[in-house]
């Protein structure tokens, strides 16, 4: 046998054991040649043949990661047969999706969360261990609500930058966006209140509204520019709503913008009905444009606008690190704060705040806008290239999620199976809204690094919609 396939089959096995497992990255090719004592190019030749069979993928200018797929093609998820497609929920929907990413290295179209390799963690980790030898820098005491110091004088330059005026007293620095949206949900309602979201919407919002005991009020939502502020009117008319909770910046699914005058006049008639909003901004530093929209917050004069964010989708996925600007309600929320968590671990705050303080944030942010809008452009063509006619498609303007219309007559729960049954998730449109009328839409996302893997998961996908349409041509649905 030839040394670099005999080479070639080693690693091929390391993986099938489990001892390198899908999206790890494998050694250099200077790495392999000194550790097996291989010439540089029997390793190439290897990896050449590893990268032919799917087994491997080659990112520029980071190295060689293992392939997601190549486990689930031969045996399928056996997590996917539990799943009901005439009583779908949709947290366990997105949990089983979640599970057979981390545990049969599914193609991840259907994940809600960025690639780690897109941002610098090793540098932010090289923050925090350094902290072990500084003690004076860290401590329960020291960062109690609102949190630390350093960090909000961060995240106020940066709005400040952005042309708002946020001081970092304002800030309440929150275990990410989602316990701020608590936090600030806690804040302005009880249980029994009726809170309007939009639909379709991120699902998680919802969730988080009724496991507080509130009801939700769904309101239409324009593809282009968000919340429906006729619906919103009629609805305030109807019944009482407590708050408002939407997101007006490259909005899961969506990926809308909401212009400004619209931001300005749902501020405005939110602000006459004394009615607060709860801002879900987690998206705002990824634009594809030149210059940042405004969020809704800038158009706040009287306090009742609550704007969350984080780090997890611009700069630390993983860190949990989040904030919120609760303008009137910020001494509530913080006194939240206190009593749901006592404070948030100082090291990953201190990390985040001096990358931000001593290198390149905003560089790191023009590459990261780079390459989602190249990814964009990517995932578009081959959607274009690969659906049938009839597939209409969303036109982010920012964020790393497309939102798809399938032709009519298509099941996307049905689609979801079968497409994790091949080793790809995707996220079917009715888990968006608590009607369960999006049933012929999927999400799909462009956050990971582009493969030829993630390539051919996109056309595998399409051609199971034409199937699907054939099928149902067959049948004389469509």
């Amino acid at each position: 046998m030839k040394l670099y396939v005999s080479f070639a089959a080693r690693i091929r096995a390391m993986i099938d054991e489990g001892v390198l497992r899908p999206g790890d990255k494998i050694f250099s090719v200077r790495q392999a040649s000194q550790k097996y004592s291989l010439s540089i190019s029997t390793v190439l030749r290897a990896y050449l043949l590893l990268e032919q069979e799917g087994v491997i993928s080659s990112h520029p200018q980071s190295g060689y990661y293992v392939t997601p797929r190549k486990r689930l093609q031969k045996r399928g998820s056996p997590l996917a047969k539990d799943i009901n497609l005439s009583e779908v929920d949709a947290s366990n929907l997105v949990l089983t999706t979640l599970k057979s990413i981390r545990e049969f290295g599914t193609v991840p179209l259907g994940s809600p969360f960025p690639d780690p390799q897109l941002f610098p963690l090793k540098k932010i980790h090289q923050y925090e261990k350094a902290l072990t030898g500084d003690e004076g820098e860290w401590g329960v005491l020291s960062d109690l609500p609102p949190g630390n110091e350093m960090l909000r004088q961060q995240i106020a330059r940066r709005y400040l930058e952005n042309g708002m005026d946020i001081s970092p007293d304002d800030i309440v620095i929150t275990h990410g966006a989602t316990e701020a949206i608590t936090l600030c949900l806690q804040a302005v309602a009880k249980a029994g209140d009726t809170i309007a979201l939009e639909a379709p919407g991120y699902y998680a919002l919802a969730h988080t509204v009724e496991r507080l005991g509130m009801k939700v009020a769904e309101l239409r939502t324009d593809p282009h520019s968000g919340i429906d502020l006729d619906a919103l009117r009629a609805t305030a008319d109807n019944v009482r709503i407590a708050a408002v909770i939407l997101t007006t910046n490259f909005q899961n699914p969506l990926g809308f913008v909401m212009p400004d005058e619209k931001k300005q006049a749902l501020v405005k008639f939110l602000a006459e009905q004394k009615i607060p909003l709860i801002e879900d901004d987690v998206y705002q530093e990824l634009y594809f444009c030149e210059k940042a929209p405004k969020p809704a917050k800038a158009f706040d004069q009287y306090g009742l606008v609550l704007h969350c964010s984080s780090f997890s989708k611009s700069l630390a996925p993983g860190y949990r690190v989040g904030w919120t600007v609760a303008g009137r309600y910020r001494e509530v929320v913080e006194r939240l704060m206190f009593l749901n968590s006592l404070s948030l671990p100082s090291a990953p705050q201190i990390a985040i705040a001096k990358f931000m303080q001593r290198d390149s944030y905003e560089q790191h942010l023009k590459q990261l806008r780079h390459t989602l809008r190249s990814q964009y452009i990517l995932i578009r063509n081959v959607i274009e290239e690969s659906f049938p006619p009839g597939t209409i498609l969303s036109i982010p303007r920012g964020g790393y999620v497309i939102w798809i219309q399938l032709p009519q007559g298509i099941d996307a729960l049905k689609l979801y199976r079968q497409a994790i049954d091949n080793g790809i998730t995707v996220a079917p449109g009715t888990i968006f809204s608590r009607k369960k009328d999006l049933t012929n839409f999927i999400r799909l996302n462009f956050s990971h690094l582009w493969t030829l893997a993630i390539e051919q998961a996109v056309r595998d996908v399409g051609a199971m919609v034409v199937k699907l349409c054939d099928e149902s041509r067959e049948g004389g649905v469509i």
